[in-house]
């Protein structure tokens, strides 16, 4: 096939990260998954290592597994095309009850195993003058007002912030970086195994407690937000000549972001007097 690609998924075991790879499968692209289980990779695919499938084991922490996976990628594939950074996992708390430690493992997947990735694979994608990456953030990304999930937005106004930067760094080698930030999609994300909760929550905190019990118990489960469709479009856009830095997923996405940048904007014109005398 003359679109066929090399594709490189981090978090390929569950959610988004594992419709993504069967997909692609599908599809007849050829695709290096990574988890931290190769089992619970390899089930949730319904696959066996093949010419066009390769599961890896992989600490995205670790800077050394990370390499390992790349190198064993062109190996079998000969080149990499297309970078998924979808690892991560949510995590909820207010600020004050979170620890330093619940804090820093956040950022450590979320953001730090993000940059490794690119750290290792942008040298390939250079040599070769082409590529296409795509940092999985979210819409708490990109507006951070949810009671509860200050840390976790954080990680993902961080995933938006270097993927910009991404963006610019790596435009005169011919590569293209993505910002995806989805709203509510019906995965696991909500699940137990993929969000956390502090070790010593503060009862204070009712609203952030209500927030938690909104998210675990109404919706988990009731996402309107299709998961194959996700899939499909980052596959769309990773054919276009000319992708967007930013891909917004989602009716509740689009609605979010609008009203965050119509409250920016709101807050300039109120205060642009203040704002455009403060020079000398």
């Amino acid at each position: 096939m003359e679109n066929q690609k090399v594709w490189f998924v981090t978090g390929a075991s569950k959610g988004l990260g594992l419709t993504l790879v069967k997909q692609l499968l599908n599809q007849g692209h050829k695709v290096a998954a990574t988890s931290r289980s190769i089992e619970e990779l390899n089930a949730g695919v319904g696959a066996k290592p093949s010419e066009n499938y390769l599961p890896l084991n992989v600490d995205l922490s670790v800077e050394e597994s990370v390499e390992k996976a790349v190198e064993e990628t062109i190996r079998q594939f000969g080149r990499i095309d297309i970078v998924v950074n979808n690892a991560g996992y949510g995590l909820t708390g207010s600020l004050e009850e979170l620890s330093d430690k619940e804090a820093r493992g956040n950022f450590e997947i979320n953001v730090f195993g993000s940059l490794n990735v690119i750290r290792k694979i942008m040298p390939h994608l250079r040599s070769q003058r082409s590529g296409h990456v795509f940092n999985i953030s979210s819409i708490g990304g990109f507006t951070g007002y949810f009671p509860g999930f200050g840390i976790y937005c954080a990680t993902k106004f961080a995933v938006q912030g270097f993927t910009e930067s991404l963006a610019a760094e790596a435009k005169p080698f011919g590569i293209h970086a993505t910002i995806v930030s989805p709203g509510y999609f019906r995965t696991n994300f909500l699940s137990t195994s993929s969000l956390h909760v502090p070790e010593n929550p503060i009862e204070a905190y009712k609203e952030v407690r209500e927030v938690l019990d909104q998210h675990q118990n109404l919706i988990d489960g009731n996402q309107a937000g299709d998961p194959e469709k996700a899939a499909a479009a980052i596959i769309k856009v990773a054919t276009e000549e000319n992708p967007p830095l930013h891909l917004f997923l989602g009716q509740d996405a689009y609605d979010l972001a609008y009203a965050k940048m119509d409250a920016v904007k709101g807050d300039l014109e109120n205060l642009k007097e203040m704002i455009t005398s403060t020079g000398f």
